[in-house]
């Protein structure tokens, strides 16, 4: 950075013309590259509206087509519209409702809106009530994640595993995904369990056309009431990422994936039972230092 750049950054006027900015990118769906060049117009917010694509690609770290595609996707027709907008929006000093234009900040204070979101939703919990029976009541349990959502899945499924007889992870592709599912549903499945969140890979889709297929329920988290698979699934639960930084914070799938499994521990007659057994056993071990 130089020490133009650095005398630039931290001003009010910097700071208006960032939080502006972010008015622009909210609730797109940008590429990990394409954030790349929306934090690039964040820092440099009063240097980016006189630099050619060229310049702002060189910044950013990124192809000049790639500036080009990031204008496209945030719907102008190229990146001179976009430069001309971010000549009107870049000298205003305002912030955005009164909140930090710290960016990291600003991630944060979006995933709790997400979390306040999902609240809302929760008001009603019949479609997690039903999730929960419907799960509980499969044996086995397949939980799918791939990708991006194959932490969120390991991590249900780990938990699950303490309370229901028997879970299987599927959190990896390819040729044999159909027939684990396959296995499951000879072995006695009912339903189905899926972490879909952004991106989503096009085998998510096929594994759970071939899961219904089967004749298995699906039920599936997702970052959305019209995310891709919907159309997918039998059940869908929405819970919203945050945008803000490069990758996708997912604080609301994953609570939402614990509201999940408390339902479900409702609908086992006998999950205290099995924690309690788990609890005495580690004890023995002495699995945990606390």
């Amino acid at each position: 950075m130089s020490d133009t750049q650095r005398a630039t950054v931290g001003t009010p006027r910097e700071a208006g013309a960032s939080a502006r900015l972010h008015r622009l990118f909210e609730g797109r769906r940008l590429t990990p590259t394409q954030r790349r060049i929306a934090h690039c117009l964040v820092r440099q917010a009063s240097a980016v509206p006189f630099l050619s694509s060229v310049e702002l690609a060189r910044l950013a770290g990124v192809s000049q087509p790639s500036v080009t595609r990031f204008a496209f996707a945030l719907g102008f027709d190229g990146y001179p519209a976009l430069r001309r907008h971010l000549r009107d929006v870049a000298p205003d000093g305002t912030g955005v409702d009164g909140r930090s234009n710290n960016r990291y900040q600003q991630a944060v204070q979006a995933e709790i809106d997400n979390l306040r979101q999902l609240a809302s939703l929760l008001a009603d919990p019949g479609p997690v009530e039903r999730a929960g029976r419907l799960l509980a009541a499969s044996r086995p349990l397949p939980v799918l994640g791939l990708r991006a959502s194959a932490a969120q899945a390991r991590g249900f499924a780990y938990f699950t595993a303490k309370v229901h007889p028997d879970v299987r992870l599927l959190d990896e592709g390819g040729s044999m995904l159909a027939d684990r599912i396959d296995a499951a549903r000879h072995a006695g499945a009912s339903a189905l369990l899926c972490f879909a969140l952004p991106r989503h890979p096009r085998e998510v889709l096929d594994a759970l056309d071939h899961a219904r297929d089967t004749g298995l329920t699906v039920v599936t988290i997702a970052d959305g009431t019209f995310a891709t698979v919907a159309a997918h699934s039998d059940l869908l639960l929405p819970a919203a990422v945050g945008t803000g930084l490069v990758f996708d914070t997912v604080s609301a799938p994953m609570v939402l994936g614990q509201v999940l499994l408390e339902a479900m521990c409702d609908a086992l007659p006998d999950a205290q039972a099995r924690l309690e057994e788990f609890d005495a056993r580690a004890v023995a071990r002495g699995l945990f230092v606390n």
